[in-house]
């Protein structure tokens, strides 16, 4: 391992990148809604627990995404977690799209909140606090409502989708 330099100047922003991506996540898709009620959406990995009681998680979105500005101002979202068979809506949400729901069977549940119907689990959750820091606002969310099915996770490591291996 390389010793840390005494400040953050001489991190290579590619070199972080690289090293973060040997860190397997699972793979959600963030869900809300922007003007007039119209669903917005987006892949992430930057999502984890907070809290078991009261029950929080936290997700985090870069500053300059376009759909900030809904997630900022609507005051709720839902954290779809997808399964393994969910490649192809994962990808469409993480690509820019006029229209991301095209195609994407969802329905309303809390607040309005798109929720997927082929996520692994749904957890919908009322904005608790948000925070900016660095280049990312980090959304803290008290969740409200929770579903949840049987089946594998979708993972993300290095760059590339995986699915779980046999168990160790």
């Amino acid at each position: 391992m390389t010793a840390a330099p005494e400040t953050d100047a001489g991190i290579d922003p590619r070199e972080l990148r690289d090293a973060l991506g040997c860190f397997a996540t699972g793979v959600c898709v963030v869900t809300s809604l922007g003007d007039e009620g119209r669903p917005v959406g987006m892949t992430i990995n930057s999502f984890s627990s907070v809290s078991l009681d009261p029950p929080l998680v936290l997700w985090s979105i870069g500053l300059k995404a376009p759909s900030r500005g809904a997630f900022h101002d609507h005051g709720a979202f839902a954290i779809n977690i997808m399964g393994a068979g969910a490649k192809g809506t994962t990808l469409n949400f993480a690509r820019p799209s006029d229209d991301k729901f095209a195609g994407i069977e969802w329905m309303p549940g809390y607040q309005g909140l798109p929720v997927l119907r082929e996520a692994l689990a749904v957890l919908e959750c009322k904005v608790e606090d948000q925070i900016i820091s660095g280049d990312h606002e980090i959304f803290i969310g008290r969740v409200v409502q929770i579903d949840k099915n049987d089946g594998d996770p979708l993972l993300f490591h290095r760059g590339s989708f995986a699915t779980l291996g046999p168990a160790v």
